[in-house]
């Protein structure tokens, strides 16, 4: 009889037991829509904002870049106007022994201030004219003057106004080279330009 009764209670606590199982296992727990689609949009949020954030930093790759190259054009623009203003006051302009009218080469290079004179507008310019050691002090005064006013001539003939350049004679006063034989006495027979900002 004790064996009967054990073995209801065992029978009884068995099958309890797989009902509860049975009960837990087919418990299924629900999402609500509101928390999916909350997130689905939390993740969209996300994706929008890093996609934002990868935009954002291209453009300033772009800025950056095109500010470099900006720069580098700025300096390549710099670097000309300073080789150009310095070919103007270097390069001086040459005459015949004891003359002062203007030679092919002196034209060409006059050409070329000309141009620079009327793109600078707020330059003023001295031209000074210089002879060699041969001739009288007075003669070469007055020949280096001719030569500066023959330069000027040109300058004003292509469109320089005339208020902005300004003529010296030095004669034989300052010589380019020192020397006493021709080859010193062609450098010395030229036109001078100063530049006067």
């Amino acid at each position: 009889m004790y064996t009967k009764l054990w073995l209801f209670f065992i029978l009884t606590f068995v099958a309890s037991g797989l009902l509860f199982t049975t009960s837990c296992a087919k418990k299924v727990i629900k999402t609500e829509p509101a928390v999916t689609e909350a997130k689905a949009k939390a993740e969209a949020e996300k994706e929008r904002l890093a996609a934002e954030r990868e935009r954002q930093a291209e453009l300033e790759r772009e800025r950056a870049l095109e500010e470099q190259r900006l720069k580098e054009e700025e300096l390549k623009k710099q670097e000309e106007e300073l080789r150009q203003k310095e070919r103007f006051t270097n390069e001086d302009i040459h005459f015949d022994f004891d003359k002062y009218n203007l030679t092919e080469k002196s034209i060409e290079i006059l050409k070329f201030k000309a141009d620079w004179l009327l793109n600078h507008p707020g330059v003023n310019i001295i031209i000074e004219g210089h002879c060699d050691e041969r001739g009288t002090n007075e003669y070469n005064l007055a020949l280096g003057e001719r030569r500066a006013e023959s330069a000027k001539t040109f300058l004003v003939d292509s469109g320089v106004d005339p208020d902005r350049i300004t003529t010296i004679s030095y004669g034989e006063e300052r010589p380019l080279d020192p020397g006493h034989n021709e080859e010193a006495w062609a450098k010395n027979r030229r036109a001078h330009f100063v530049i006067v900002e």
